[in-house]
């Protein structure tokens, strides 16, 4: 190839928003004059490459903006760790099925038996899959909510939690809510109601979660009733893991 027309083309690459393909012309060439490609085959290639950074351009800057704590997978998960934590159900999350039906996941059991290892698994599996991820500990979210609500900015700062196709919320359940605090937590989980998924850990069962929202009534109608509705739960004896 002349290095006119080598020119050209990494122009209108640049123009086209592919950058990749402007540096790496001279490279696709060579693979293509080893292989003896024909037109077509050189096209595929050319075509499977930009497509392949550009999936891997928007997991790393999915990832970037999840605010995931860490970036593992359940291929780093020791199961045999957790004998009473059935890999099957897990692996049956991993599908995003429950993701695709704008449904729940809810992970609870004892601080300690990886149910935030494999939250973040089944965020990082949905983010290359194409969804978007947003991870926060539910003191977070909550103190966030209170502090946008006092400035006037309630509405602006619930779009936080409300936009992300996954919603990963983290430590259910360690410190109790105030009512108000809980009405805040109903808010998020009605307003994403069938229109996306929530991914939470607790260390208590839903049974216990009258004393984490301080009132009975609005655990069992509020966030109890709305994620119960739409859940796959995975639990480690009466707990999950």
């Amino acid at each position: 190839m002349s290095e006119l027309v080598s020119t050209r083309i990494r122009s209108t690459a640049g123009k086209l928003g592919l950058p990749h393909l402007a540096e790496a012309i001279n490279e696709y060439i060579r693979r293509a004059g080893e292989g003896k490609m024909g037109y077509l085959d050189f096209l595929d290639l050319v075509l499977s490459e930009e497509l392949a950074v550009r999936d891997d351009r928007r997991i790393r800057q999915g990832l970037r903006l999840s605010k995931l704590p860490h970036h593992k997978t359940l291929d780093e998960y020791d199961f045999s760790f957790q004998p009473d934590l059935d890999p099957h159900k897990v692996k049956d999350l991993a599908t995003l099925s429950f993701v695709e039906a704008k449904a729940n996941a809810a992970l609870l059991g004892p601080p300690g038996v990886g149910k935030t290892h494999v939250t973040v698994a089944l965020a990082v599996a949905a983010c290359r899959a194409g969804y978007s991820i947003y991870f926060t500990s539910l003191d977070d979210m909550v103190r966030n909510l209170r502090a946008a609500e006092a400035a006037g900015r309630l509405l602006n700062k619930l779009g936080t939690y409300l936009r992300p196709s996954v919603l990963v919320v983290d430590e259910v359940g360690y410190q109790p809510l105030e009512r108000a605090e809980a009405n805040l937590v109903f808010q998020v989980i009605s307003k994403r109601y069938e229109k996306g998924s929530i991914i939470l850990t607790s260390n208590k069962t839903f049974s216990e979660w009258g004393q984490v929202f301080g009132d009975e009534v609005i655990a069992i109608n509020g966030p109890s009733y709305r994620l119960k509705n739409r859940l796959a739960v995975i639990e480690r004896n009466t707990n999950v893991a």
